[in-house]
């Protein structure tokens, strides 16, 4: 009898799929970091064994060993002009070593497959209908895509691939916590839009085991129409007995088969960790059964707490919050680069004593060792009442770094900082250190901003919700400034509250960030950072990123015979910038150089004066 077209088959059967290929390889003696792709040419005997292997145990849908055959992938080892030719092998192979009541199916994995990328869009679905056209091309009865933790890269899988075929095509998601991706969002919600954009069927595959998978599908809405798979992991990768391995049991595969059947789950396999004997158990649970039809539980809308709106209603106001009403004055003043804590927290009571209404401090600027502005920040909430806003640098800490470091900032009560990239550490005082730069500082202001949502970097519910309100840096020093301003606009996008610019050292300069900024949406602070003599202008204007100093403010700098003189001609210098910078901008940043704070109180001071007199005015 002819076999029916695999979308009519998971209408009314339950089919069993194969289980893992990596990690099967590596048990039968292939190196990890090998490309298991390509065996399909060097050894197809070693690949066949393994579909027979799974068919044997049961497996009545089997994947092409194709998962990471996509052009981004095989370019790191040499095999770009080999996609089609190795997809196209993959279908033949898989299809002559199985029986023809099975069915062959064309697994594509995610591109990004873990990493954090701000990938472009276009390329990513030139390389998926790439590799899609080949499987095609070659017979498959049906295209896998899995693995997948962010509903934005599947989706452009999908609208890839479902104009080029009327075959089932099936979207496996990977979480990382429990019933959410890692793009933050529900399972619900990405079944539904995966819907929308045309696919046959949805699902779960990989890093959870049964258990966790069960848990996932309990609480999640899928649309009544779609096929729903699942190919959980053997259970979480652990160590035993000096080998790492996983957990879960072909008997215990066998155990929750029923549960997740119950689900309603119609394809059901295996992922990392699991060998024909899990394959065997499961193909065991489903003989003889049919599809149950599936109940999706109430969507119920999270509350939020009386604790919660207790603690919105005891924060202080926040720079963006009073610089809607007037002018309001953000001091930047370095932590030490020693263990004295001393001279800090004098001078910053000093600024804070002249008007200054929240002290900044840098992430190690200039890739310069310094003390920990979480520890000097919540050194000033608690122990002076200064609100600190400190600088959240890309450079020093990967995604578990950076997700455990906000919510220690939560934890202090500090809710205000600049999202930054941080300038690269060869440039610093450790050039031997690591740049991490897991994410871009657009990816770290989403992600902050999903922490706002009560919701992980890796999707996992957090039971309350942070409140961060976010800066971002603008540099106008820059050839294009349509360039930068466009930047600027991809950041506010990603949710930052507030601009904080590169210190500008003229009027032009000063006049063309507000015509830059003025309809982005969020107020700008404009950096203004007193010279402190000619060297020091030499210095700022070659060789630090992002700045840049007028020719007459260096033949002034140049012109003082000593370092006091020097110091009040930049002091000067700089009220006349001030002047103009008032008139445009309600929201000033003083950079304080050197930790000379006298500077940049004097200064403070000046605004505040200027403000007052013109107040006195015009009630007057």
């Amino acid at each position: 009898m002819k076999k029916r077209p695999l979308k009519e088959h998971l209408s009314d059967s339950l089919v069993t799929g194969d289980g893992a290929m990596a990690t099967y390889l590596y048990q039968q003696g292939v190196s990890i970091g090998h490309c298991n792709e390509e065996l399909v040419l060097s050894n197809p005997a070693f690949i066949a064994n393994v579909h027979k292997a799974y068919y044997e145990a049961g497996a009545r849908l089997i994947e092409t060993n194709t998962y990471g055959a996509n052009r981004e992938r095989l370019t790191r080892y040499g095999l770009e002009s080999k996609v089609t030719r190795i997809n196209r092998e993959a279908v033949k192979l898989a299809r002559n070593t199985v029986g023809e009541d099975a069915y062959v199916v064309g697994s594509i994995g995610s591109i990004c497959a873990g990493r954090v990328l701000a990938f472009d869009e276009d390329e990513y679905r030139d390389m998926y209908e790439e590799q899609a056209t080949a499987l095609l091309h070659a017979g498959v009865d049906g295209i896998l895509l899995e693995t997948f933790l962010d509903l934005k890269e599947v989706l452009v899988a999908v609208d890839a691939i479902r104009p080029l075929t009327d075959l089932p095509l099936i979207a496996q998601l990977s979480t990382i916590e429990v019933g959410r991706t890692r793009d933050a969002f529900s399972l619900s919600e990405a079944f539904q839009i995966l819907a929308r954009h045309g696919v046959d069927g949805v699902g779960l595959n990989c890093r959870l085991g049964p258990m966790e998978i069960l848990r996932s599908l309990e609480k999640t809405v899928v649309p009544e129409h779609l096929i729903l798979s699942a190919f959980p992991n053997a259970g979480r990768l652990g160590v035993s007995d000096g080998e790492f391995k996983y957990k879960s049991s072909p008997g215990y595969f066998e155990e929750t088969a029923d549960l997740l059947v119950a689900q309603g789950v119609r394809l059901l396999g295996g992922c990392c960790g699991t060998t024909p004997d899990h394959i065997r158990r499961v193909a065991a649970a489903l003989a003889g059964k049919k599809p149950v039809q599936r109940v999706n539980p109430e969507l119920r809308q999270i509350e939020v707490t009386g604790a919660e709106h207790a603690e919105t209603a005891r924060k202080k106001p926040t720079v963006v919050d009073k610089v809607k009403y007037g002018r309001t004055i953000i001091c930047e003043f370095d932590t030490p680069k020693g263990l004295d804590i001393s001279g800090f927290l004098a001078g910053a009571e000093r600024l804070h004593q002249a008007g200054v209404d929240t002290i900044t401090m840098a992430d190690n600027s200039l890739a310069t060792a310094r003390m920990s502005n979480l520890a000097a920040g919540a050194i000033l909430k608690s122990q002076l009442g200064i609100e600190p806003l400190v600088h959240v640098a890309c450079r020093d800490r990967n995604l578990l770094g950076q997700q455990s470091h906000l919510m220690g900032l939560h934890a202090l009560g500090i809710d205000q900082i600049l999202v930054i990239t941080g300038d690269p550490t060869r440039v610093g005082d450790l050039p031997g250190a690591s740049s991490i730069y897991d994410v871009t500082s657009f990816e770290l202001i989403r992600m902050v901003k999903q922490l706002n949502e009560g919701i992980s970097f890796s999707g996992k519910q957090l039971k309350q919700k942070a409140s961060f309100v976010v800066g971002t840096a603008f540099n106008p020093h820059v050839r294009q400034l349509d360039a930068a301003v466009r930047r600027l606009e991809k950041k506010v996008a990603a949710g930052a509250d507030f601009i904080m610019t590169q210190p500008v050292y003229d009027e032009k300069g000063i006049l063309d960030v507000y015509e830059a900024t003025k309809d982005v949406g969020i107020p700008t602070f404009i950096g203004i950072m007193p010279l402190t003599g000619y060297r020091n202008a030499l210095f700022l204007h070659n060789e630090v990123p992002g700045i840049k100093i007028p020719q007459s403010v260096l033949q002034r700098m140049e012109a003082q015979t000593d370092k006091e003189s020097a110091r009040r001609e930049g002091v000067e210098i700089t009220k006349n910038l001030l002047d103009v910078a008032m008139e445009k901008f309600r929201g000033i940043y003083l950079i304080t150089p050197f930790s000379f704070w006298q500077m940049t109180v004097e200064l403070t001071s000046y605004i505040r004066r200027k403000d007052h007199k013109r107040a006195a005015a015009q009630v007057s």
